[in-house]
């Protein structure tokens, strides 16, 4: 039977499943499937949580609207292991942290600091380190370099707040300095749940690709004012997507 928020049966999606946070982005990832929009299927569209399945290089894949932040993330994320999801590739974006870094840069996250509420509650107020599968973030990183870019690979940090309308300052500052390279919102959600279900007995694999859409320390601005802008961050998308479908289809022909 559906999901309550996935409108959609076992075998709607691919084991391989891109998650944006934004609908439109997914659309745009859709875009970039086998034959573009005509050739793929909308498999949700229940809460505007756009969903589409096709193929890239032949091999099944999804993209799946995850909304922003964590409570809406683990809510997606549990029906598509429910429906059958495998392996799963963020792509979204973030506010880079580390000094040199700037907009339009591409992240590879190593693990995620669980600075969210909703990870923290799964773990009970316990400390614990989510990460990525290193095979699949590996991949990542190998196929972002063959094709000519040099990604920032290290630690984010999951956070409830746009780290562009954090309040206090001194925050970014703080986690900067303890070696954390970029805030997002999802990531360590993602990684603790996948890791969870691997530990059930149900083997799942998550990774993470992110680019800058702003930067604290490009050009001495407010993060607001370094933001990218639509055509920008729609072009940066695309390349972190064709990093994703490159690395996250080849995974599975490797297996094949």
């Amino acid at each position: 039977m559906p999901q309550i928020h996935l409108h959609a049966e076992p075998g709607d999606y691919a084991p391989l499943v891109l998650l944006p946070g934004d609908p439109n982005r997914a659309t745009l990832i859709a875009g970039m499937f086998d034959g573009g929009l005509d050739q793929v299927r909308l498999v949700n569209d229940h809460r505007l949580l756009l969903g589409y399945t096709g193929t890239y290089a032949g091999v099944p894949v999804s993209v799946q609207t995850t909304g922003m932040g964590t409570p809406s993330l683990v809510i997606i994320f549990e029906e598509l292991l429910r429906l059958g999801a495998t392996t799963f590739i963020r792509v979204g974006t973030s506010g880079a942290l580390a000094r040199g870094m700037r907009t339009g840069d591409v992240i590879i996250a190593t693990a995620a600091a669980p600075l969210d509420g909703a990870t923290r509650t799964f773990l009970d107020g316990e400390p614990y380190a989510p990460a990525p599968d290193f095979e699949l973030t590996r991949r990542l990183v190998d196929t972002a370099r063959s094709q000519g870019i040099n990604p920032w690979v290290g630690p984010v940090a999951s956070i409830d707040i746009f780290s562009p309308y954090h309040p206090d300052p001194a925050y970014s500052v703080k986690w900067r300095d303890r070696g954390i390279i970029a805030f997002e919102m999802e990531a360590s959600a993602i990684f603790f749940m996948a890791a969870r279900a691997t530990a059930s007995g149900n083997p799942v694999r998550a990774a993470c690709i992110l680019t800058a859409s702003d930067a604290l320390d490009e050009h001495d601005l407010p993060a607001e004012e370094s933001y990218l802008s639509a055509e920008e961050l729609e072009a940066a998308a695309q390349q972190i997507t064709r990093v994703a479908l490159e690395a996250g289809t080849s995974e599975f022909r490797a297996g094949s």
